[in-house]
């Protein structure tokens, strides 16, 4: 019998109201567990599946619930049971839509729902950056602007769905890492809103671009929301690291071939791998610039972010002639370097992309929510041994608070930073939250 989600839960949370206190820890980051998952995709990889997976290795259904809620409320119902796919159990979840589809939304329209849904941070953050990913990989596709990227199946509520669901179970489960082996695509042809396209389709290509891939076998193995999750979430590690398996889970997709088992396989566990230390490997991109509009930068900045990128600057330089330009750096994990190259070359006019290997120094970090006048400001709190190293109101709160109460912006930023300190999230205080 399928266990079902109603997901009908009582809207909104505490997270803009006077009671508003949540503490939210990357999961990326979080020093308590050090447990990671490694992902079999060797047979393919669609939302639902991955989902299914990471329920059935211990994710909780009502966090998954009530994430997707916050996004979609009175949208769908999630349907959790069990399956056999070639002999294997597995768990199946499907997302049951209770009201009127229309599978074209755009990107604009998807980031205002995870903007203003009441998630814990780290699950917003991934949504974003896989749709994001999702819709640069579509730009480059259909030669477009990611920012007019229309998507079809992809923005159905299924769809939406399955991507913040696999955000709360990452979360939930408290992931400092996930990697994936190699991914079975498919092959032949598969009809999609544009018509009859060649499997793999062109986005799932454009978001598989640096991982290693298979065949894998007919059809349409790996979907683009299945792809995008990988892309965004996850790095290639071809095979299972070393180290301790504590759980696994299987998800099944929607066809039964009795030759190849339909369902994606996650492995949670304690691995010998330097993400789960306080460093990550990393790649900065440079480019000159010194022929665009100054009014644009802004949007190129957004735009990376948005797909990904860990962060975007620009630094002014002298160039050749006395000409003034800006050099675009951009931080980001080695198997993104590709796709945010190619965007850099979508969205600046430049010849050339350098690309220079680094090393990130993590701390940990965590979100608490202090009050300026009845509003909810985050404060961004970086900790390393249980001792508070930054704490920063995130100024996009600020701001709102500024804009809801009349007050200037430096008025109500100070005012955060005293609820700061209100709170003991001092600088060199030991981290008591």
């Amino acid at each position: 019998m399928a266990l079902v989600a109603n997901c009908f839960l009582a809207g909104g949370s505490t997270a803009g109201t006077a009671s508003y206190h949540q503490v939210v820890t990357t999961p990326e980051n979080a020093s308590s567990t050090r447990v990671s998952a490694w992902i079999d995709a060797r047979n393919g990889v669609a939302g639902d599946m991955l989902l299914g997976a990471m329920l059935d290795a211990g994710a909780s259904l009502d966090a998954v619930v009530a994430a997707v809620e916050a996004v979609l409320p009175g949208t769908v119902r999630l349907e959790l049971g069990e399956v056999r796919r070639a002999g294997m159990r597995a768990a199946k979840l499907d997302v049951v839509v209770l009201v009127e589809d229309q599978h074209h939304r755009d990107w604009t329209t998807i980031r205002g729902l995870l903007l203003s849904a009441a998630l814990a941070e780290p699950v917003r953050e991934r949504a974003l950056a896989v749709f994001g990913a999702l819709a640069a990989a579509e730009g480059r596709a259909h030669g477009i602007d990611p920012e007019q990227v229309h998507f079809h199946e992809v923005g159905a509520w299924d769809s939406i769905a399955d991507i913040v669901g696999v955000c709360a179970a990452v979360h939930d489960l408290g992931l400092a890492s996930l990697s994936c082996g190699p991914v079975g695509l498919g092959s032949g042809t598969v009809r999609a809103a544009h018509g009859e396209v060649p499997v793999p389709v062109p986005a799932v290509l454009e978001l598989a671009s640096g991982w290693p891939v298979l065949a894998g076998g007919t059809g349409e193995l790996a979907t683009p929301t299945g792809m995008a999750l990988l892309a965004a979430l996850a790095t290639p590690q071809p095979t299972i690291p070393a180290g301790v398996v504590q759980r696994v889970g299987i998800g099944a997709g929607t066809r039964d071939d009795p030759q190849r088992a339909n369902i994606v396989r996650v492995v949670l566990g304690r691995f010998d791998s330097p993400l789960v230390e306080d460093r990550e490997p990393a790649v900065v991109l440079a480019a000159n610039v010194d022929d665009l509009d100054p009014r644009l930068w802004p949007g190129v900045l957004a735009a990376l972010l948005d797909a990904g990128a860990d962060d975007a600057w620009l630094t002014p330089i002298l160039m050749k002639k006395g000409r003034p330009a800006h050099t675009l750096q951009v931080l980001c994990a080695p198997e993104a370097s590709g796709r945010l190259a190619g965007l850099v070359f979508d969205l600046v006019p430049t010849l050339g992309v350098r690309e220079t290997a680094a090393t990130k120094h993590v701390l940990d970090r965590l979100w608490v929510g202090v009050e300026v006048d009845g509003r909810a400001v985050r404060i961004k709190v970086g900790h390393r041994d249980g001792r508070i190293l930054t704490a920063t109101p995130e100024f996009e709160d600020v701001a709102a608070a500024a804009a809801a109460s009349g007050r200037t912006q430096r008025d109500v930023l100070a005012a955060a930073n005293a609820a700061a300190s209100a709170a003991g999230l001092v600088v060199g205080s030991p981290l008591d939250v």
